[in-house]
């Protein structure tokens, strides 16, 4: 048994080694999308394109606005001279956010009371808005704390009082400088590697059915789970290279810590490919051409992706999408990386992720294997 398994192995290898094209197309675009997402994947906003409309024209309200010139999160591209030149702007495209100070800004600020800014946003890029928001509030609520300061400093009153001030002593632990890039790379090393092994599990079997190797295969004493390890364990080895391949790269080029056990890692790891593989055999047993294949791996593949928390919260999804994610091994993978990755986690902590991905793989292996045996028939 075991000297046909391992001839299997030789002939894929082989295969692989002869395929140039195959080759480079494991290495290249991992690693050109690892420095698109790497780059291009973030949740911080820079440069949003803002008009701005002082009504007031006073000391505060140029100060207000220095603020938000001075700041990268904002980029000044229009200074109106009225309401409908400000909404404007917005309307055609040439901002996404609009500041306007209503005249009586400071006159209500030295009397103690609310003064009101007024905030229009582009509501067409929702997550564009909200970060634009979240910005404005910050430079505001700043502002507001130092206007109160120098206030109680130049007022008698003031002087005869203590000024109270909550201080928010904040600590971001795991990724002290907040970067998306410490939150994305290493997702994408379990989004590329599903999406290699699944697509190189399902092609390659379906390959041999289409152009009729399998049939002859399988006249040989060679037994169909004989054959199934023989053609899925290279796989294995392949998506664990490309694991290591692009977590190297990570760390290397956009310096992301890795703190934790390389051996969970490679653990975990081990058993998303199972699961990755066992998801390539169900399609390829589903299929009869290399054209139902790939339609299949895009049907399959981005569901995947979306419901792994990946680029969208879970929490955020509706009930019923949240109840789908858990036969996702995506959505596990990213724990069990991203654990590994920034905080340092061990078995004590990953274990239940470790479980479910042992149990999805052991699940969709028996199922993938069966229908195998029953698309022989």
């Amino acid at each position: 048994m075991l000297d046909r398994i391992v001839r299997i192995w030789v002939k894929e290898f082989l295969e692989f080694y002869r395929d140039t094209g195959a080759r480079y197309r494991l290495v290249i675009p991992a690693i050109l999308q690892l420095l698109i997402f790497g780059y291009a994947a973030t949740f911080e906003v820079f440069n949003v394109p803002t008009a701005v409309l002082d009504l007031d024209h006073t000391q505060e309200s140029r100060t207000l606005l220095a603020d938000f010139t001075n700041n990268a999160r904002f980029k000044i591209v229009t200074v109106a001279q009225s309401q409908p030149q400000a909404e404007a702007a917005i309307e055609n495209g040439d901002a996404v956010a609009a500041l306007v100070i209503h005249a009586g800004f400071a006159n209500l600020l030295l009397k103690g009371q609310t003064a009101p800014l007024q905030v229009i946003v582009d509501g067409t890029n929702s997550n564009e808005a909200l970060v634009a928001l979240g910005y404005v509030g910050t430079i505001v609520e700043t502002f507001s704390q130092q206007y109160m300061v120098d206030l109680a400093g130049r007022t008698a009153a003031g002087r005869s009082m203590r000024v109270v001030q909550i201080s928010v002593d904040q600590r971001d632990w795991y990724n002290p400088n907040l970067n998306s890039r410490w939150f994305f790379v290493p997702g994408v090393i379990g989004m590329l590697t599903l999406m290699t092994i699944v697509n190189l599990t399902a092609f390659a079997i379906v390959r041999e059915r289409e152009v009729g190797t399998l049939e002859q295969i399988m006249v040989t004493p060679i037994r169909p789970y004989e054959f199934i390890i023989g053609k899925t364990v290279p796989f294995f080895l392949i998506g664990l290279f490309q694991v290591i391949l692009v977590a190297v790269t990570g760390v290397l080029w956009f310096h992301i810590p890795f703190v934790g056990s390389p051996f969970v890692m490679l653990l975990g790891s081990s058993l998303f490919l199972l699961s990755s593989l066992a998801i390539g055999l169900l399609i390829s047993t589903l299929c009869k051409t290399q054209q139902q294949a790939f339609a299949s791996n895009f049907f399959v593949l981005n569901p995947v992706f979306t419901l792994s928390g990946f680029a969208y919260p879970i929490a955020s999804m509706p009930v019923v999408l949240q109840w789908l994610t858990y036969i996702n091994p995506l959505r596990y993978y990213l724990v069990i990386i991203r654990g590994t990755f920034l905080k340092g986690v061990g078995l004590d902590i990953l274990w239940p992720d470790m479980a479910a991905l042992a149990a999805i793989a052991a699940v969709l292996l028996t199922i993938s294997t069966l229908r195998f045996h029953k698309s022989l028939e």
